[in-house]
């Protein structure tokens, strides 16, 4: 596993995005983790994730696209800092864009933040995790009406690994309904292999009973 991907474990706990013990999903699942990027509240914290985010596009994408889309209103934070990382590692300067919940009729009018979509433009979208692609059914054809894009893939800070609709995951069935392609900065696997009985934050957070949990919800959940 790549050094940035075992930061970025270490970081979200740090930053108590990532929590483990007894959740109730918006889907009615009852999860033994939980994920919430909205405890991403520091200047700090942003540009640390922006940089994870950065690098994990370079490592899938490259850097061969125009903007970055983050949808509202959690992809917003998400698309700026990502953008200012992009300028600062690589020397790379791409457009930040976001879509709003409601058509603004006057002043900056439109349904769009920042930069607005052009024919031809190559975009990325980015979000901190998605668990049932209901965000990029809402997106997708906001997208699409502004302008003839292509969208290179989509990044998610954290993959589940878990079933969505149906029996593949909600990364591969956004994969296989829109066509492009689907990436993580790292994967519950990669957690698990991380945090499994070694010290993180002064403390084992994985041990044997949450891995048996963990373990167990992935047998009723998981992706075959």
């Amino acid at each position: 596993m790549e050094q940035y991907k075992k930061d970025f474990i270490g970081f979200m706990v740090e930053s108590e995005v990532l929590k483990f013990g007894d959740f109730t999903l918006k889907s009615g699942r009852k999860s033994p983790f939980f994920m919430n990027a909205g405890a991403y509240v520091t200047g700090m914290q942003l540009r640390r994730l922006g940089e994870y985010y950065a690098k994990a596009i370079h490592d899938n994408y490259g850097l061969d696209f125009d903007v970055l889309f983050g949808p509202a209103y959690k992809g917003i934070p998400l698309s700026v800092a990502t953008a200012m990382a992009i300028s600062e590692l690589y020397g790379k300067e791409v457009r930040y864009c976001s879509n709003r919940k409601e058509v603004k009729d006057h002043g900056d009018t439109g349904i769009l933040l920042g930069s607005k979509l052009k024919d031809g433009d190559r975009v990325i979208i980015i979000e901190d995790v998605t668990t049932s692609g209901k965000s990029i059914e809402e997106t997708f054809p906001i997208i699409r009406a502004q302008a003839d894009v292509e969208i290179k893939g989509l990044i998610v800070s954290l993959n589940r690994m878990e079933r969505g609709k149906g029996e593949k995951s909600a990364l591969e069935e956004i994969r296989d309904e829109y066509g492009f392609p689907t990436a993580a900065i790292v994967t519950m696997a990669d957690v698990v292999e991380h945090l499994y009985n070694r010290e993180c934050q002064g403390r084992i957070v994985i041990d044997d009973g949450l891995k048996a949990a963990i373990d167990a919800y992935y047998d009723q959940y998981g992706v075959k």
